[in-house]
């Protein structure tokens, strides 16, 4: 009996051994990622010295701008030093017709480019318990300098909602962090646990093309490559707005945004 299972289960092994060998060995799967520019979706390396076209404009305010706040800075007597003249909130700075502040970047038609960042990071720096700037713009994976000007304790909140927030302090004068973001994401909102009239917005984008309006409300997009393009004006206030503008080879493009108090 039991010789005759030995041989029930040799047969069974040696059909088992003819069947594998019969099948064709499948060639392993591949993880390759479809060199830059070669591949469906790909994205062309683009180097912005190398672009052409420009659009430019203004941004205005329509009616009576609402009066920009004093700060009240006594909650920290060093702040109250670093000041001669009264500090006020920038939510809204508009003079002459013109606002200030305003984020103006493309939002579409560049997604077929891949950009990289700068060497030289962007910057905000704590001085005379202020944010400078107010509102500015960074690239996806471009270091973010912070930097603590003052002599009294400052700390940065970042309330990202795309990227991971952080909250560090800055307790000595000159002591400066850096970060870095590794998803776009307009804006970025920045304040300090420690004096709460401290505010400020940085764009992060995946390319270079965006301007904030200053006092005369004018913005410039150069160097793009010729196409057509969203863009997108933002304000903290008042919301955002997109024009399409279609631009050509050595060509300057005009478009303006407008905003009203109501």
């Amino acid at each position: 009996m039991k010789n005759s299972k030995l041989i029930i289960w040799a047969a069974c092994l040696l059909l088992a051994m003819a069947v594998a060998c019969g099948k064709k060995e499948e060639a392993p799967a591949t993880s390759e990622a479809p060199a830059a520019g070669g591949g469906a979706g790909a994205a062309t390396p683009f180097d912005p010295a190398t672009g052409t076209a420009t659009v430019g404009g203004k941004v205005t305010f329509q009616g009576t701008a609402p009066p920009q706040a004093q700060i009240k800075l006594n909650a920290d007597p060093v702040c109250v030093s670093l000041h001669k003249e009264p500090v006020y909130a920038e939510e809204v700075v508009a003079e002459n017709g013109n606002l200030q502040n305003v984020f103006v970047y493309v939002k579409e038609g560049l997604e077929k480019y891949s950009f990289t960042p700068p060497p030289e990071p962007a910057t905000i720096d704590q001085k005379g318990c202020h944010y400078t700037p107010h509102v500015g713009g960074m690239m996806v994976n471009q270091k973010l300098k912070i930097v603590n000007s003052d002599p009294t304790l400052h700390n940065i909140h970042c309330w990202a909602e795309k990227n991971p927030q952080f909250n560090f302090a800055q307790p000595v004068q000159n002591l400066s962090n850096e970060k870095a973001f590794a998803i776009p994401e307009v804006m970025v909102h920045f304040r300090c646990d420690v004096h709460k009239w401290m505010s400020c917005y940085v764009g992060v984008l995946p390319h270079p093309y965006y301007s904030v309006t200053g006092k005369d409300g004018a913005f410039a997009l150069k160097s793009l490559p010729p196409g057509e393009y969203v863009i997108e004006a933002w304000h903290e206030k008042y919301g955002a707005k997109t024009q399409k503008v279609t631009v050509g080879d050595k060509e300057t493009k005009e478009i303006s945004f407008s905003y009203a108090a109501s």
